[in-house]
């Protein structure tokens, strides 16, 4: 009986590759293996600004793990080579079963389910910036990038779609996204790819062991959204104080006060870009990097705070 059971799971498994072109998957669906429950609907954030010359950002999105969903957070990224551009992974779903298509560099963008991750990845391509040469340029019209780092940006805004439904839904097929691969697409699929670097695999793996990024614990919010660059600074940090809350490391008076910084630093943001085209001067980047570091700062210190007295009381007993 187990084993028809097993067969009866793989042969769904198999219908779900069948629906969408397979991938060498660098992530969590393995043969045998079967996903009933779907994906939770992507996150809203911001992107963190490109830290380096030559990232590329890789889109965020739910992996799967033994405790279910949790969020990896978008990141930048550099490739392994000049010239690749990157497919980002999603979900499909087909058969009862949803099953994972890992993304990959290639040439060109391929098929990455219709899903609407932001940034340039709007379902179909990538618009986000483009290789001239052997560097590549941004479309800031689309991306973040620090100016006073990046200097090769353009702004194209003939490719921003104002009449599209944004949507939230993070899988393709019956009930979620129903695109399907444009000519072009198919013939992206078929050119030499390049599996997620080291480093990617690396970020996949640390976000699967923060609880705070599971979508059990977190009901679809993750505490870290976004980051700069692989182990560089959380974006969110809206995500760190509500850690500190849950954790107990965090009164509601100093919560409060973290939250009334945050919310002056994103409104002082929304102000300077607005009055700038939708884009922050260098000075102002630099500002605002001057008021996140601080706050940062000042969690850090809060939450230590009561790491102390929680040391201190444990010496008691």
């Amino acid at each position: 009986m187990g084993n028809l059971f097993k067969i009866r799971n793989l042969l769904l498994l198999v219908s779900v590759a069948i629906c969408v072109p397979p991938l060498t998957s660098f992530a969590q669906v393995a043969v045998g293996v079967s996903i009933r429950v779907g994906p939770p609907a992507l996150p809203v954030y911001e992107q963190p600004p490109c830290p380096h010359d030559g990232y590329l950002w890789t889109p965020g999105y739910w992996a799967y793990g033994p405790v279910g969903y949790y969020w990896v957070p978008g990141v930048w990224i550099a490739p392994p080579r000049v010239g690749l551009l990157w497919t980002p992974g999603y979900w499909g779903f087909a058969g009862g079963l949803y099953g994972w298509h890992a993304g990959y560099w290639g040439p060109h963008v391929g098929f990455y389910g219709g899903i609407n991750y932001g940034f340039g990845y709007g379902g179909v391509g990538f618009v986000g910036g483009e290789w001239r040469g052997g560097a590549f340029a941004y479309n800031t019209a689309v991306v973040h990038v620090n100016e006073t780092v990046v200097r090769n940006v353009y702004v194209n805004r003939t490719v921003i779609n104002n009449t599209t439904v944004v949507n939230h839904t993070s899988f393709n097929g019956p009930g979620g996204v129903t695109a399907r691969a444009t000519p072009q697409e198919q013939t992206a699929m078929h050119e030499q790819h390049f599996q997620p670097t080291s480093n990617q695999l690396a970020h996949e793996h640390t976000a699967g062991q923060d609880r705070n990024q599971l979508a059990s614990n977190n009901h679809g919010r993750p505490g870290t959204a976004a980051m700069d660059s692989v182990n560089g600074r959380a974006y969110n940090q809206q995500g760190r104080i509500a850690q500190g809350v849950r954790s107990g490391q965090l009164t509601p008076h100093e919560t409060a006060n973290l939250e009334h910084r945050e919310s002056n630093i994103n409104h002082e943001v929304a102000a300077d870009r607005r009055a700038n085209g939708g884009k922050l001067t260098p000075v102002e980047h630099k500002q605002v990097a001057r008021q996140q570091n601080q706050a940062s700062k000042k969690i850090y210190q809060d939450k230590d705070k009561h790491n102390d007295k929680t040391d201190n009381r444990a010496e008691k007993r």
